[in-house]
């Protein structure tokens, strides 16, 4: 008896510090080595998934095995890409009057102002229109080399490849505004006269007074505000701004009714919901159309349109500027002190008028009527 009691208080003892022992094993620090392993693993993952993140789907082709159909006449471009287009009023052999209308963000070339060449102005006057798909959209091919100047050369070889003659008109609603100070500066002596309504000011402009811009920015919405400076400083993680779920992206984008004026709501509320093209505006993906637009257009650009020059030194031709004092996505300060720094634009500023100025039935024949006949 006496000998079997001490040894099970030792066999206790040992037990006891045997998970003393057993604990302390478990609490000691990996081993630096393995630490900075299982760290730079985790570092590596989660560059691999920002890497995934930032990188955009590829574009759905029309006409490739996987893309949309092939529905609208295009012509090939020197590279290869294709451009969709679309011919109204009467026929080009016709014409008196030759115009390249641009569609604005989130549209396409279906997006003609019916205010603007209404059949009777078309007849009356003669007037030919060609409108496009700007790449990416509907069904001309994206342009992954896309920079600023790149569309004033698709505008010059679609008008060549129609054979709309050595002169012609260009007209371009919204970010299709951009687009024709593109053709001010790189195709001028194409031009017969030019039409810029309520184009998209890009608030990085050199030449644009650093206070005025940066009031007019301020006026935009917090997630434009965002969305633009992303655009700018970050253009790689556009699509991912875009895309993320988190935070609320470009409201034009989304069709915030927050960034149309009284008036513009109300002009929408009285259009024909009638629009079947619609579907097919971003059918080969956003990215190479929405996304590309804010890069571009809000990006560093190769000139400051507030420099420009007089395209037409001798009268032979106009630029005129249409502009609503109410417009939410083009403020009218801006296009106040550009339309002042170039005494050659005709500036034409509508009181009560937001930015949907095409759909205004009592402007939209004294535009074309301006461009064509002044």
């Amino acid at each position: 008896m006496a000998a079997g009691g001490p040894t099970r208080k030792i066999s206790a003892a040992s037990a006891r510090a045997h998970t003393r022992k057993a604990k302390q094993k478990t609490s000691l620090p990996l081993p630096s080595g393995t630490f900075a392993k299982v760290l730079l693993v985790v570092l590596i993952g989660l560059l691999a998934w920002g890497y995934q993140a930032t990188r955009p789907p590829p574009p759905k082709i029309c006409g490739s095995p996987d893309g949309p159909p092939v529905t609208a006449p295009r012509i090939k471009l020197s590279d290869g890409r294709h451009l969709a287009y679309k011919e109204t009023g009467v026929p080009r052999e016709h014409a008196k009057y030759k115009i390249v209308y641009i569609h604005g963000y989130d549209g396409c070339r279906h997006d003609v102002p019916i205010s603007i060449f209404s059949q009777d102005v078309i007849e009356s006057l003669g007037v030919y229109i060609v409108s496009f798909d700007r790449p990416g959209y509907g069904e001309s091919d994206p342009n992954p080399k896309r920079t600023v100047k790149s569309l004033a050369f698709d505008i010059q070889e679609l008008a060549d490849q129609l054979g709309l003659g050595s002169k012609f008109y260009v007209m371009g609603f919204s970010m299709g505004g951009q687009a024709v100070w593109t053709c001010l500066r790189y195709i001028p002596h194409r031009l017969a006269g030019a039409a810029l309504i309520a184009p998209v000011v890009n608030y990085w402009w050199p030449r644009l007074p650093v206070n005025m811009s940066q009031e007019a920015f301020n006026l935009r919405l917090p997630q434009d505000k965002w969305t633009l400076r992303v655009a700018h400083y970050l253009p790689w993680l556009t699509y991912l701004w875009n895309t993320q779920k988190f935070f609320p992206a470009c409201s034009a984008a989304g069709r915030n009714p927050a960034v149309f004026s009284s008036k513009d709501l109300e002009l929408i509320s009285k259009r024909s919901p009638n629009q079947d093209y619609r579907a097919q505006v971003r059918q080969q993906g956003e990215y190479e159309s929405l996304h590309r637009d804010l890069m571009i257009g809000f990006g560093t650009w190769e000139f400051d349109p507030v420099e420009l020059e007089n395209p037409f030194p001798k009268n032979e031709g106009s630029v005129h500027l249409w502009q609503g004092d109410e417009d939410k996505l083009s403020p009218v300060t801006l296009q106040r002190y550009i339309a002042q720094q170039l005494p050659w634009i005709q500036y034409h500023e509508i009181p009560g008028a937001g930015h949907l100025i095409p759909m205004l039935d009592v402007i939209g024949e004294k535009i074309i009527k301006a461009l064509l006949t002044a």
